[in-house]
């Protein structure tokens, strides 16, 4: 990279973030060792393999997470956990009938359950983890998983505060585990155009950006729901973990007789609900793009429609404006066509994932017209990135990339400290939503400025003994 190039990338970025950056660019420079073939290594030697357990076995699990990961032969998953035994017995169910079609041999691997995943990490033959479980309980378990020597894949978004998410940046960091966020639009499988879009734009292929325009579904309302008596197969005052108790309801929870989307994703107390469910996706792409994966928005202002009553009550219709040290204005509004849009004096890039969707619930466009990848100008798309341009991290997929740099101890393409920026701008737009007003975010000290209420919204009460 050029010096022009570098003053680019780390124009109005602390000392403290420029040497973060530096990690992750220089990282990115080198080549990301090959994982070596199955046929190289010995497909079947376990010491080569990397060992892996599954915490949370439910919907995004069984569809996305196992299936991406055991993909590649060199991966063993020998553990399941989950707070459902039902679940818990059917995740190591769908293994054994995995390697009994992949392998030829349902007992290829002696799969373990474990009702706690405490318990999962005292095992010293895992290697590393995959967390797949509802938003409450991402921060808790990967802090543990590296305090136990783990690395570890986590789904978005990465923490239910923005105190967690410190927490567990922290906690990453200081014991040098690989993380790895689940926000796949970083990976060119299955979505070349998300890191085609945001070199364009780092290149200034539509010139100066000024305003990043974002588009996320809101969620509906429901109805009040009943108490009912609680599933034997279910540890329920674990599944509520930190959060305070309330009565249980399956639509609180997840289906007891099927993986169809779950209904603490439309509960406040579980999760932020779409604003951090895909704002995790698109404003980390937004991020990517504005090169401020390590800092955040500097002034809030939202408003939101929450419900008056029912069961489901996180945020519905919304919109949200967020404004950055380097002058970029970002816009996320339901209003807007799901996907994200960069502006610049010279032009404007348009990219969404268009009807591929990771889960069948997932929202995908509903315009069967609308392009994946569009710009103002054909020729912007056609645009070389030459040998001095700037040059995004490559990552193939997701968990492969995970799973590479488990190998070769280098830094993923969605680190935790990215993740954690990500998921603190998502929100603190959602505390905006609350405190319908302008608000004053200082990035780098993770606190709003002059605003002692706000700040009290920084992290929730913690039920015990599920404390940080």
């Amino acid at each position: 990279m050029t010096d022009k190039k570098k003053k680019e990338v780390f124009k109005g970025v602390s000392r403290r973030d420029f040497l973060k950056t530096s990690a992750v660019i220089a990282g990115t420079t080198f080549v990301v060792p090959t994982i070596v073939p199955s046929c190289v290594m010995g497909k079947d030697a376990p010491s080569n393999a990397i060992n892996i357990g599954a915490i949370g076995v439910g919907r995004i699990s069984r569809t996305h997470d196992l299936p991406e990961t055991l993909k590649y032969d060199f991966t063993r998953l020998i553990a399941v956990c989950d707070v459902d035994s039902k679940r818990m017995k059917e995740g190591k169910e769908w293994v054994q009938n995995f390697y009994a079609e992949k392998k030829g041999n349902p007992n290829y691997v002696d799969v373990k359950m474990y009702g706690d995943f405490r318990e999962m990490l005292q095992n010293r033959e895992i290697d590393a983890v995959l967390i797949s479980t509802p938003d409450h309980w991402h921060a808790i378990p990967a802090i543990e998983a590296a305090k136990a020597g783990k690395d570890i894949y986590l789904q978005k978004p990465t923490s239910l505060t923005i105190a967690e998410g410190r927490a567990l940046s922290d906690a990453i960091q200081r014991t040098g585990r690989i993380f790895q966020i689940g926000s796949q639009q970083r990976s060119v499988n299955p979505w070349p155009q998300f890191k085609r879009a945001c070199e364009l734009v780092r290149n200034g292929r539509i010139g100066k950006l000024h305003t990043v325009i974002i588009g996320l579904p809101g969620d509906p309302s429901g109805e009040e729901e009943p108490e009912m008596p609680i599933p034997e197969n279910l540890n329920y005052d674990m599944w509520l973990g930190s959060t305070s108790y309330v009565y249980y309801t399956e639509k609180r929870v997840h289906p007891q007789h099927d993986y169809s989307r779950p209904g603490w994703l439309r509960c406040e107390q579980f999760g932020a609900g779409m604003i951090t469910g895909w704002g995790a996706h698109h404003v980390d792409t937004a991020h990517w793009g504005m090169g401020t994966e390590l800092t955040g928005p500097v002034e809030v202002g939202a408003e939101a429609e929450f419900p008056e009553s029912g069961l489901w009550d996180v945020h519905g219709s919304f919109n949200a404006k967020a404004t950055y040290a380097n002058g970029v204005t970002m816009l996320i509004s339901g209003d807007n066509p799901n996907g994200v849009r960069f502006e610049g004096d010279e032009g404007w890039i348009f990219v969404t994932r268009g009807n591929y969707a990771v889960t069948p619930s997932d929202p995908v466009s509903s315009d069967e017209n609308r392009k994946s990848l569009d710009a103002s100008d054909p020729k912007i798309l056609k645009s070389e990135i030459g040998p001095e341009d700037i040059h995004l991290y490559h990552s193939e997929e997701q968990h492969g990339n995970w799973l590479e740099c488990i190998k070769s101890r280098e830094q993923t393409v969605a680190p935790v400290e990215v993740a954690h920026r990500s998921c603190s701008a998502c929100l603190v737009s959602h505390i905006a939503m609350k405190l319908p007003r302008t608000l004053y975010w200082d990035p780098e000290k993770e606190q709003f400025k002059n605003d002692d209420e706000a700040n009290t919204m920084l992290s929730r009460p913690m039920r015990e003994p599920w404390v940080i």
